[in-house]
Parts: structure tokens; C-alpha cells; sequence
């Protein structure tokens, strides 16, 4: 085994296990059975944080993916040392994977900081595998880089390019407006998903691969790559000799993540029609290194970006398409044109942003548009205030629809989602595509978890009238998958007696999405006097995580993150074991 050649001056952390000749050493040494000695000579240690899990169906390849990072840290000089974290899988995870989020990036925390780790590649396919493993390296602050899975194929079903996730909503509805059978929404179901990956729409996965690409903690091109094309495999391999050289620059995470940044993951949100949870999880991301980011800096850096591409479920296309495109360099380069990225913002390569897209080409001006032909003209996420918003709303503007982004309804409420569910196909319900939508106690605390449920299915009489859309409200979130003109996040929740816990059924609300307004028509003094009568909901489950989660959660405008978990711990080697 070829010793390493050296640049780091100061000694690495895994130095303080590995190098010491006396009892301790030879405790740490002697139980990493199976490697020869010199494997201790002072080599940078590479922790590969892996959330392969059967239960993650988008995670499905990373034993493979694994392989790959470990090859190129033997190559580069380093000892790969892979470990498991809890794994977040949208597709199965009940009540919602994102109240699990900030337990996994514990988990991630402290394997780091409790090993002998002296930079990390983290493996993130599915949604929330990304923020978690990202939260909880940046709070350690060593190095580490982030290898996504990929999407999975494109779906096909009887000649059409079907996007996952979204043509669950799309299908449904259909079912419902009596346009589709039982048998072909069924008959759909084998055609969706083909491969292992994440979704291939522009849903969170997808979304927040772009975002630790625009943010410089991935290589160029990492965010599109197909999962079962072999350059993901060279992607992984690449990061894994990358890693190792970071370590010897101390390339810590918190000299990636910094203002300009986060400015520029937000411009590449609007440019890609990205999904409104990279709000919450870019704000988490920023508390955890100290960085001052607010919603206002998502309305303030997007607002006067251009979608340019057209992908599901903004647009036509799939991650499949994007990639063969030019992927995210190709947009990013478009931005840089227009004078709107941060060309010196530094990157896990050592290259500025700048350096790493410049002449990006782009194969598809179909898929990847030309700034002069953009799908849509304001595509940053919107951020609303008003009374029914106090600390704030979003609403994603390429997934809505252009009538309704200033709209006047009634208000028909739903006080839980299983309300909504036995109130919604009822005939006798007052409701038609002027009303406005209400759903309550869906947020961080009052789901628990802040779940996907803010695109709530129009009701089958709206459908049949051939609406496939109406203003939706609420404190939870939406599918990155998702589409329509609804508002989510709203803050405060209606766990903590906020506004939006005072509608009532028949309320007008007003929506103007230019003014960033959202506006409950009721008097500040009715407000108070239902306010008076208003009693808090029973929590879902006393004890164990989830009460540890209730008490602890911050609002969506804050990132939900736990409170006891902002800020950055570093990485000081903990006292001695024995």
C-alpha cells in the first residue's frame, strides 16, 4: 500500500485513534481486523456515509455506489471506512419522513464527530437523505463532499413520458373527474418507476441534488446523472479521490457554505422550477453554519430569475432530458450570462463556480431554454405576508396557475386531513372552483412533521366541470412533484392558535401573489374574540421521539429545525473511550 503523499500540516483527527502507541492505540488499531498495518501510517480516514436501505427503494444502488466513492479513496491515499445512517425514504415512511430529518442528521452528527473520520462523502438519493446528511456534517465542519444517486429513468406508459410523483396527482384526478378507469391508473403503476433512483421529475430529490450542486458541495454534473447510467458510477468514484485531497486543503464544509453560496442555490431553484422544500431545508442548512438566511432572501435573489427549464411539473421534460441537456453547469452558465450567480463562490473541487460552468454547453434549447424564451418570467419561489401569514407563506409560481394568482374565494375549511378526507367527496359539500381551500394542523408541530398534504385533491364535482385547479392553503408542505396554485408553510402553524387556526368556513381570503399578499378578511377584533375561544389539539403521541419533536421543532420560516441544534459543534476529537 502506497503511502500517501502528505500536503495537511496539522495532524489528522483519525491520528488521534490510530497513532498512539500505547493501550489505547492498540485498541483502536487492533479491532479494524483485516487491514494491514500500514493503514494507519497517518492516511486521511474517509467516512463513507451511506442510506442504502431496502425501505428506500431511491437508495436502492448505493452498496454499488459505495464501492465506487471507496476505489477512489484507495487510489487517492486514503482508508475508506463506510457507515450506516437511518435512511428517509418518502415512499414509505408514515407520518412524514421530514419529521425525521433533523434525528438522521443527529445521527449523522455524531457518527462523525464520535469516529475516526477526517472528511465525509455523503450518499443522498431520496428527499429527505439529502438535508439530513448535509445538516449533520455541517455541524461538524469537516470535510465532505455529496455524491447523489441519481434519478431513475424515464416512466412510459402507452406511448407517454410519465414523471414520477406527479403523475400520481395527474392520474388521480382523472380517476376521479371520470376521464381514467380503475384498471388504467392501476396498469400505470408498473410503468412509473423503472429503475432504482429518485424521482425524475423536478420533486425534492431532484431539487435538492441541484441545490448541493449550486451550493459547490457536489463536482459539476453531479445533480442529473440517471442512476443506472455508469457515469454515476464515475461521479462516485471521482468523489472519492476528491475527498481525500480536501482533506489535506481542510476544505471544510462551512468555507463552501457560505453567503453568496446559498444566493446562488436560490437563483437555481427559480431557474429549474425547483420545489418549495429547498426553502425550508437551504434555511437549516444555513443555521447550522452560522449564516444569516431568511425567507425575504428567497423572494429578494429569485424573484427576478427566469424558469428556463421546462421539466416536470412546471414543464414538459424529464431528469433524463436534462442531463442529456447539459444539466445544471448548462443553467448555471445561463445565469452567469445574465449576471446572476456569484462566479466567485468557491466549490468542493477548489475551482470557483465560475471557473467550473463557464461555456457550459447546452445540446436541447427544448429542454434547457434560452433566458430570452423562458417557461416562466418570475420563477422564484413567492413568499407572502398578510394576516392570515404573519412570519410568512410560500407558493411556488411555475407550478401555478396564472389566473388564480390573484384570486378572491370563500373559504371552505378542513380542520385535519382526515377531515378533508371525509368532507371532500361529500355531494352536499358547498364548493366550486371560486372557493379557496383550508387545511389546518398540518405543520411542523401539528401533523407532527409538517407533511406533503398541502395539494389536497379537488373535489370530483369541481373536476368534472374540467378545473384541474384551485387556490389550496395551509401549514404543511407539497410533493416536489406537486403542481397547482397553493400556498403552503404558513407561519405560524395552526398548532400554535395562529390565524390560520381562526378560519372559519365562509371567510373571504384574498390571494394577490404580485403583492406578495394573503389576507383573511375578518376584523382584528373577531380574530380576537375566537382567538379567546380557541383550544389547542391533543398532541398525536405523548412520549418518545415525537414529543421530543414537538417541543423542540422551530416554525418553516426557521427551517424546522430543532432549536437545541442550530449552530456549528465542530469536530474536536471527544475524551478517550477507555
Amino acid at each position: 500500500m502506497e503511502k500517501p503523499k502528505l500536503r495537511s500540516q496539522a495532524p489528522l483527527r483519525s491520528q488521534s485513534w490510530f497513532g498512539p502507541k500505547d493501550k489505547d492505540g492498540f485498541i483502536h488499531r487492533s479491532w479494524m481486523r483485516g487491514l494491514p498495518p500500514d493503514a494507519f501510517d497517518g492516511r486521511p480516514v474517509i467516512g463513507i456515509c451511506n442510506t442504502w436501505s431496502e425501505l428506500t427503494p431511491c437508495n436502492a444502488h448505493f452498496r454499488e455506489l459505495a464501492q465506487n466513492v471507496k476505489n477512489g479513496v484507495w487510489e487517492a491515499g486514503g482508508l475508506p471506512l463506510e457507515f450506516p445512517v437511518t435512511s428517509l425514504g418518502e415512499t414509505n415512511i408514515r407520518p412524514t419522513a421530514a419529521m425525521l430529518r433533523n434525528l438522521v442528521s443527529m445521527d449523522v452528527e455524531e457518527s462523525i464527530r464520535g469516529n475516526p473520520i477526517d472528511g465525509v462523502v455523503l450518499l443522498t438519493g431520496c428527499d429527505k437523505t439529502v438535508p439530513s446528511l448535509v445538516m449533520g456534517a455541517a455541524s461538524c465542519d469537516v470535510p465532505a463532499i455529496v455524491i447523489s444517486g441519481g434519478p431513475m429513468l424515464n416512466g412510459r406508459y402507452r406511448g407517454e413520458a410519465i414523471g414520477s410523483g406527479t403523475v400520481v396527482w395527474r392520474f388521480s384526478e382523472a380517476v376521479k373527474a371520470g376521464t381514467m378507469t380503475q384498471q388504467e391508473f392501476l396498469d400505470a403503476e408498473t410503468c412509473m418507476s423503472r429503475s432504482a433512483g429518485h424521482c425524475m421529475t423536478m420533486g425534492t430529490a431532484s431539487t435538492m441534488a441541484c441545490m448541493v450542486e449550486s451550493l459547490g458541495l457536489s463536482l459539476p454534473g453531479n445533480a442529473a446523472i440517471p442512476a443506472p447510467d455508469s457515469r454515476r458510477g464515475v461521479m462516485a468514484h471521482l468523489s472519492g479521490r476528491r475527498i481525500v485531497e480536501m482533506v489535506h486543503e481542510d476544505l471544510r464544509i462551512s468555507k463552501i457554505l457560505t453567503r453568496k453560496a446559498f444566493q446562488n442555490a436560490i437563483r437555481a431553484n427559480a431557474a429549474i422550477g425547483g420545489s418549495t422544500n429547498a426553502v425550508i431545508h437551504l434555511i437549516a442548512f444555513a443555521g447550522r453554519v452560522g449564516v444569516p438566511l431568511t425567507l425575504e432572501d428567497w423572494d429578494k435573489y429569485g424573484r427576478d430569475v427566469k424558469t428556463i427549464l421546462d421539466i416536470q411539473p412546471s414543464g414538459r421534460f424529464l431528469m433524463e432530458e436534462f442531463y442529456y441537456a447539459g444539466g445544471l453547469p448548462a443553467v448555471l452558465w445561463k445565469l452567469a450570462q445574465q449576471g446572476q450567480l456569484d462566479e466567485d463562490a468557491l466549490t468542493v473541487n477548489g475551482k470557483t463556480m465560475g471557473e467550473n460552468v463557464k461555456d457550459a454547453p447546452n445540446w436541447d434549447k427544448e429542454v434547457i431554454r434560452d433566458y430570452d424564451k423562458a417557461l416562466v418570467e418570475s420563477g422564484g419561489i413567492a413568499v407572502l405576508r398578510g394576516n392570515l401569514c404573519p412570519d410568512g407563506a410560500v407558493l411556488k409560481p411555475s407550478a401555478a396557475s396564472p389566473h388564480l394568482m390573484k384570486h378572491r374565494g370563500r373559504a371552505v375549511v378542513f380542520e385535519s386531513i382526515e377531515h378533508y378526507k371525509e368532507r371532500i367527496e361529500d355531494p352536499s359539500l358547498e364548493i366550486d372552483e371560486n372557493s379557496v381551500m383550508v387545511l389546518k394542523y398540518c405543520g411542523p408541530r401539528g401533523y407532527p412533521g409538517m407533511a406533503e398534504v398541502g395539494n389536497m385533491g379537488l373535489p370530483a364535482k369541481v373536476l368534472a366541470k374540467g378545473i384541474t385547479d384551485m387556490v389550496r392553503i395551509s401549514d404543511a408542505r407539497m410533493s416536489g412533484t406537486a403542481y397547482g396554485t397553493v400556498v403552503l408553510h404558513v407561519c405560524p402553524e395552526a398548532a400554535l392558535g395562529s390565524p390560520l387556526a381562526l378560519v372559519r368556513e365562509g371567510d373571504w381570503i384574498e390571494l394577490d401573489v404580485e403583492a406578495r399578499r394573503l389576507h383573511l378578511d375578518v376584523s382584528d377584533a373577531e380574530l380576537a374574540r375566537r382567538r379567546a375561544e380557541w383550544k389547542a389539539p391533543e398532541p398525536a403521541m405523548k412520549g418518545g421521539y415525537q414529543s421530543l419533536f414537538v417541543e423542540h421543532v422551530m416554525q418553516a420560516d426557521k427551517g424546522a429545525d430543532f432549536d437545541f441544534l442550530v449552530g456549528c459543534r465542530g469536530h474536536a476529537v471527544p475524551r478517550e473511550s477507555h
